[in-house]
């Protein structure tokens, strides 16, 4: 059975959570591409820090060493933040690697640059899990716009705010402790800005737009507000009335081509598809021409559903591939 072999970019939780998967489903990951993956090389930021084991694999802090590995043919990337996380894909890239990655912060800036690079150099880049975690919505669109028509993107992003929103109103307690618990719990960064500040689900909503309609909208003109101002007292207010607060991200495009959307904190009534969606889960409404509204939910962060998008991620991946060969 022929080999891929891979590098590992980050060895944090998600970069874990490749890692285990790809060993706990090998055989049926065998049997669904024909391919034996072997993981080659992981990239640490520090050699010494104690984690799981890794037999036969090079743990290196210089992507030096994982670029000097022969026959490199993918590269998992789960680094946080731009740089060097751009530099290192688009060297891959060059290289004539396949990559896949989990990160939003860098792809939301760098993707539409390093899709035009993969194009040229005849390489794939999946990028599922900079989305929505364990929702296939990258896919999703994909398929949706081979023959149908995105007019609106609506969804909620972003865990950390959802589970912030849920937990103060399901147990009455303030923003502080419900960020506190979503910190202890791991679902919230010791700096949880970007979270709760509505940066995060701004970036996935640009890779949303670029992929559904071919761009972004200028980012200055989507307004763009956290949870963090949202009190106990407006969220048990709403539920006297029948609402709940979600931190929506939305983004629609009109009959001109142009682009409008929004990201902060809005209020649900019981018809709404958000009104039920509780905890780190994330849902998101696609409108369509010809479908209508689509709503995906699932899991929206954590060790195992982005770890698992980007396996999935790897698997379309080798079916292309597939496919290219039959058809040549």
């Amino acid at each position: 059975m022929p080999t891929i072999r891979a590098a590992i970019l980050g060895f944090g939780t998600v970069g874990e959570g490749i890692y285990r998967i790809l060993n706990e489903r090998k055989k049926e990951i065998e049997e669904q591409t024909g391919y034996t993956i072997e993981v080659v090389s992981i990239l640490v930021r520090d050699t010494k820090k104690e984690r799981i084991p890794t037999p036969g694999v090079l743990v290196t802090d210089d992507i030096r060493d994982v670029f000097a590995q022969p026959q490199l043919d993918l590269v998992f990337e789960a680094i946080v933040g731009e740089e060097p996380a751009y530099a290192y894909l688009s060297e891959a890239i060059s290289k004539g690697y396949d990559v896949i990655t989990a990160n939003k912060a860098m792809f939301a800036v760098h993707g539409p640059a390093l899709l035009d690079q993969a194009q040229i150099a005849g390489v794939e880049i999946g990028f599922e899990a900079t989305t929505a975690g364990g929702v296939p919505i990258i896919r999703t669109v994909k398929n949706l716009l081979a023959g149908d028509r995105i007019q609106k993107i609506q969804g909620i992003l972003n865990g950390t705010s959802n589970f912030i929103l849920t937990k103060m109103r399901q147990d009455e307690v303030s923003f502080k402790e419900a960020l506190k618990e979503a910190q202890v719990l791991g679902y919230a960064e010791a700096d949880p800005t970007d979270d709760i500040g509505g940066k995060d689900a701004f970036r996935k909503l640009m890779i949303l737009s670029q992929l559904a309609f071919g761009k972004q909208a200028d980012w200055e003109t989507i307004e763009m507000r956290g949870i963090d101002q949202v009190t106990l007292e407006e969220v048990l207010d709403a539920g006297r009335c029948g609402l709940r607060y979600r931190h929506i991200a939305e983004i629609t495009i009109d009959e001109t081509g142009n682009l409008s959307g929004s990201v902060g904190p809005v209020l649900v009534g019981a018809s709404h598809p958000f009104y039920g969606i509780d905890g780190v889960d994330n849902s998101i409404i696609l409108n369509t021409d010809y479908l209508g509204a689509l709503t995906l939910t699932g899991p929206g962060a954590g060790m195992y559903p982005t770890g698992n998008a980007m396996v999935n991620d790897y698997i379309q991946i080798i079916g292309t591939r597939k496919n290219e060969l039959i058809s040549n």
